[in-house]
């Protein structure tokens, strides 16, 4: 029988969100890191199904190996059936936090096994990344939060405060690493968390995190009508002949619509030809192209391939995408 409390509401949690999202999953992974929010969401997924939990050993601090093979231990200790330290070498593009997270989900999709793979994000990481991106103004996007369910990519704690997490733990007698980089300064997410929010929820009176995180649900409502919308005016615009889809685009029809629409399929049309880390400002000066156009140059955005750029320019009323040595 489950023990009355924080075990057993996490546990109702997770069969709620297993029911909308999950109903065929016949097993699942955890990312397991060995803090509190990871180890409550293992402690809870185990029982429900055969759960391999994934340890991915960054090699950022002198302890890892042995912070990683202590969340081994726990897992299987708490019902998992299998139980993998995965080592990654983390670079440098993006920043420490950026380069660490890239290396992470790289290793997660290797090792899942076509698996869904449950992530601890809980609803005071949910208030932070809504902090950072309004703090960047990359626009709605960047404060629409994490989705809940983003294949594989599995949050069911995005409704759940960390205090909850934290009193799994402690029903359950578990002892979760608490990583130091959570209290260092040099880290943005870090003075969010520590300095930022205490802040604001002292000066308004409580209950931010819970604002920031159901702004985040009402943005991403309202961006996935408007993705949507822009998916059929992009196919509109990239249909070549007999109707199949063309990698260039008709300006004419993008410059017709408005603009949030035309932005949002700019986006996906850029994200698709291989352009990675896009800003609002070159979104924009894509926008530009059709929107005021005045016979300007291409717009270079970041791509994914090395030693090259990507560049987006007009020419006989279609826009298109080229590549050019760095």
């Amino acid at each position: 029988m489950d023990r009355p409390g924080a075990l057993s509401g996490l546990r109702a949690t997770l069969a709620r969100y297993a029911r909308t999202h999950l109903g065929d999953a016949r097993r699942w992974c955890v990312a397991l890191s060995g803090g509190p929010d990871s180890l409550a969401l293992t402690a809870a997924a185990a029982p429900v199904l055969p759960t391999a939990a994934l340890i991915v050993d960054h090699g950022l601090q002198a302890s890892s190996t042995r912070v990683a093979e202590a969340a081994r231990e726990q897992a299987m200790h708490l019902g998992c059936v299998e139980a993998q330290v995965i080592t990654v070498s983390v670079g440098g593009v993006g920043g420490p936090e950026a380069a660490a997270r890239t290396a992470r989900y790289a290793a997660l999709e290797e090792a899942r096994a076509g698996a869904p793979v449950l992530i601890g994000h809980t609803l005071d990481d949910q208030a932070e990344t809504v902090l950072l991106g309004l703090g960047r103004g990359s626009g709605p996007r960047s404060i629409s939060g994490m989705r809940p369910y983003d294949p594989p990519w599995c949050r069911p704690l995005l409704g759940v405060r960390r205090a909850v997490t934290a009193a799994v733990c402690t029903e359950l007698g578990l002892t979760a690493w608490r990583d130091p980089h959570n209290h260092d300064r040099r880290f943005t997410r870090s003075r969010l968390r520590n300095e930022v929010l205490p802040l604001l929820e002292d000066v308004l009176g409580g209950g931010v995190a819970e604002a920031l995180a159901r702004t985040a649900t009402a943005l991403r409502e309202d961006a996935e009508v408007l993705d949507a919308d822009a998916e059929r005016a992009l196919q509109h615009a990239s249909a070549g002949p007999g109707g199949r889809r063309a990698a260039e685009l008709d300006a004419g029809v993008l410059a017709a619509l408005p603009a949030a629409l035309r932005r949002r399929a700019i986006r996906s049309w850029l994200a698709a030809g291989g352009a990675a880390g896009l800003t609002d400002k070159q979104i924009r000066a894509v926008d530009a192209l059709t929107s005021d156009w005045h016979g300007q140059g291409g717009v270079a955005v970041g791509g994914r391939l090395a030693h090259t750029r990507l560049i987006a320019e007009r020419r006989d009323g279609r826009l298109r995408l080229r590549t050019e040595p760095v």
